[in-house]
């Protein structure tokens, strides 16, 4: 990383992992024709990678749980997300299996996935080289018909960013079990973060048609907000919701509603969902940083400070590290934002170390804060791994910070070409039409991001507003 504070008046922001091959999912005014064939639900996607790429739990562990083993050719699908307290006490009992049979191959493999969602729920990546020994050892044991493994090793690849891996360990598994519910969910996962939409729908149909429980639920949600049918998206979280009966569940749901609701500037919407959460998960930073933005876009400065310090503190992930320095830089507080900042960069080596590779924050980051010429090579690197509409819009945006606006257009057409809502790439494409001289079509691009959630950001919404009034105010 470069000096952080060495460009400030280029502006951005950090957005959810992404990929992207010139898309090939539906054009936007086909995606509200598609539906799925399980009650209201049409494509999908990953919900959950969408923090920092660390995907959720996605083998067979719930056996570990129970006591059982189930049946190795079709594991049971877990639950979205699973308690600390719960986790670690499936890899105590793991372990201990372990001890007595450590010819186990299954039980190597549930421990290794348990490793991937530790590390999810800690924000301590050195469980992964942990999971890719266990999930080793599983497939040293049996190589021929252990898809719980390979499916394991999916959802570890997913975790670090690999995401063509991924794709290539869960076809894979299927080939072993072609009805892997749990499978189907990684490969979604993959394909969806490689831009393949299409593709990812047809494996989300798969979830749905074999096991449509919460995650194949949420996973449909994301990819309906994706496309821009947010009534869509919220009926299938809520139909994920009304499956949730542990306190992890229903704080999952919770969480994914409320980001939903914020993300459509509804404040109070926002703010009853986490409130909801949290009461079945005390203290769960996911929705604790949900709180956190909703008390910046209202204003209420002792709380959000509060509550990103009190986020960064449980879950020092680098993506939330580069939120709370945005708003404490939005604040003018600009030497405590760059605190959040040099841990950002110390965190990102600690990730990149176990094998994460997450070029997509780095671009935001360079973009917003460091080195236009590192911006675009990070967005370059991304670009080149996933071709989705967070590396467009990544890759825009560092070429916009790098003076390069006509190179940059096209991506962010591609970022807002499928018929997302999401207003921070509608504010990247607005500020590149501007930089173009495209005076009206970046007024509106701007009034429709700013339609859509004024608060999207505390430190670059101010700027959308400012950007627009200068091109004339609302339309």
């Amino acid at each position: 990383m470069h000096a952080l504070r060495g460009r400030t008046e280029r502006t951005g922001g950090v957005g959810r992992v992404g990929n992207g091959t010139a898309h090939r999912g539906p054009p936007a005014d086909d995606a509200m024709d598609r539906g799925y064939g399980v009650t209201m639900m049409r494509k999908g996607a990953v919900i959950a990678a969408v923090i920092a790429g660390l995907l959720l739990l996605v083998v067979a562990v719930g056996g570990l749980l129970s006591g059982g083993g189930g049946s190795v050719g079709n594991p049971q699908a877990p639950p979205p997300a699973i308690a600390q307290d719960d986790l670690g006490r499936l890899i105590e009992r793991a372990q201990q299996r372990l001890e007595n049979n450590p010819q186990d191959y299954r039980t190597w493999a549930e421990l290794g996935s348990a490793y991937v969602e530790q590390a999810r729920i800690t924000a301590d990546p050195s469980y992964y080289p942990r999971a890719e020994g266990a999930l080793q050892e599983s497939l040293d044991l049996n190589d021929s018909a252990n898809d719980v493994a390979l499916t394991g090793m999916g959802a570890l690849s997913n975790a670090r960013h690999e995401f063509a891996v991924a794709a290539d360990w869960a076809r894979q598994a299927l080939v072993i079990n072609p009805s892997g519910a749990t499978t189907y969910g990684v490969l979604a996962d993959a394909l969806t973060q490689l831009g393949d939409y299409d593709e990812a729908s047809a494996a989300i149909q798969q979830m749905l048609d074999l096991r449509p429980g919460i995650p194949a639920f949420t996973r449909a949600s994301y990819d309906l907000e994706l496309h821009g049918n947010i009534d869509g998206a919220r009926s299938a979280l809520e139909q994920a919701l009304a499956a949730a009966f542990t306190p992890s569940d229903v704080a999952f749901c919770r969480t994914y509603l409320g980001h939903l609701s914020f993300s459509e500037g509804d404040l109070d919407g926002a703010a009853e969902q986490y409130a909801a959460g949290l009461l079945a998960t005390p203290g769960e930073p996911s929705l604790l940083i949900g709180q956190a933005r909703v008390a910046a876009a209202r204003g209420e400065q002792d709380s959000a400070l509060d509550g990103y310090g009190e986020v960064v503190a449980i879950r020092p992930l680098p993506e939330y590290l580069v939120e709370f320095g945005d708003y404490l830089e939005s604040l003018g507080r600009t030497d405590e934002a760059d605190v959040q900042f040099a841990l950002f960069e110390t965190t990102q080596q600690l990730f990149e170390g176990a094998g994460v590779q997450d070029q997509l924050t780095v671009a935001y980051v360079e973009a917003d804060h460091g080195n236009p010429g590192a911006a675009v090579e990070a967005a370059e690197q991304e670009w080149a791994q996933r071709e989705n509409v967070d590396s467009a819009d990544a890759l825009a945006w560092a070429l916009h910070s790098a003076g390069r606006d006509a190179e940059a257009l096209p991506y962010a057409q591609q970022a807002t070409g499928i018929g997302g809502r999401n207003a921070l790439f509608l504010y990247h494409r607005g500020i590149i039409e501007a930089a173009l001289g495209m005076a009206e079509p970046a007024r509106e691009t701007l009034d429709t991001a700013l339609g859509i959630n004024e608060y999207f950001s505390p430190l670059h919404a101010p700027m959308a507003k400012e950007a627009l009034a200068a091109l004339g105010g609302p339309l």
